[in-house]
């Protein structure tokens, strides 16, 4: 039998590319991930990397064993749903962040609804603060999104690190205000920006400004400048912009699940069940994202 955990640590490595960063995308210490690597390699009697301090490639078994690995998770997800499922009935109203467009959410909300076809579902994707207030306001019942820094609400998903993204070509003018691509206030990312900017004393200005996550995806993919992004929820065609002086650290950031007035009983804590059951899909945009794949 195949461990779950092990096969979730081996794909993020397979996915990723790196022990270090599928430990970034987990929440967990890279000596855990290897654990995990080292033990499911000796389930199976067969080397699954190779590895030098360069890299570190799937070998031919290793191939195999990612489309078993995603089958087994995918059939150990939808027997958790068959099981888990009550007689839920009613309306469940449910705000996602604009950072898990990308990611498999809608496959995870497709698993609830079959197993759940007595929840009507309504889902808004919007800004996490926007979400948030409209979560205290009593509009929303259930709100997957970042943390606000001054709040300690929400169980706690994965941490993750937030960095400077932009076009594969793209880098700032030394000397030159950073050019940003941002949301519009009171965006949490926008914030840690311009905080990040002015505390290290880097003038900046706006290039961009758009409510939507495929709005900024344009404007950087157009080189327009450079915006704040999670590490691990990267958008197709961006990617990580190497450290320089222009773009001042920018820490780290959480991403919560949070319940409203309404007690997470029923629907809602149905729904609550399905999204931390399938939590390892939304930590990443999978490779062949619509708009363009990420290496």
């Amino acid at each position: 039998m195949f461990d779950p955990i092990q096969l979730r640590s081996f794909l993020a490595v397979a996915q990723t590319g790196g022990f270090t960063r599928a430990a970034h995308r987990l929440g967990v210490r890279q000596s855990t991930v290897s654990q995990h690597v080292r033990r499911l390699e000796e389930s199976t009697g067969r080397r699954l990397f190779r590895r030098d301090t360069h890299s570190v490639e799937l070998t031919a078994e290793g191939e195999a064993m990612v489309g078993f690995a995603r089958s087994i998770l995918d059939a150990n997800e939808q027997a958790y749903a068959y099981f888990a499922r009550s007689p839920a009935r009613g309306r469940v109203r449910f705000g996602a962040s604009e950072d898990f467009v990308y990611t498999e959410l809608p496959q995870v909300l497709r698993t609830f609804r079959r197993g759940n076809p007595g929840v009507d579902l309504e889902l808004t994707v919007g800004l996490s603060s926007s979400l948030y207030e409209q979560l205290a306001d009593g509009r929303l019942d259930l709100v997957l999104a970042k943390r606000p820094s001054e709040s300690s609400d929400g169980r706690l998903l994965w941490r993750d690190r937030l960095v400077w993204i932009g076009a594969d070509d793209f880098a700032p003018e030394p000397g030159q205000p950073v050019p940003l691509i941002v949301y519009p206030p009171p965006s949490i990312t926008r914030a840690r920006a311009l905080e990040a900017l002015d505390r290290d004393g880097r003038p900046w200005r706006i290039a961009c400004t758009s409510t939507s996550l495929s709005g900024v995806r344009a404007a950087a993919l157009a080189g327009l400048g450079v915006m704040a992004h999670a590490r691990s929820l990267i958008p197709p065609g961006l990617r990580e912009l190497p450290p320089q002086p222009e773009l001042p650290d920018l820490g780290e950031t959480e991403f919560v699940l949070t319940s409203g007035r309404r007690t997470a009983r029923g629907p809602v804590r149905s729904l609550a069940d399905a999204l931390l059951a399938g939590g390892d899909r939304l930590q990443h945009v999978p490779r062949g994202a619509p708009g363009g794949r990420r290496d």
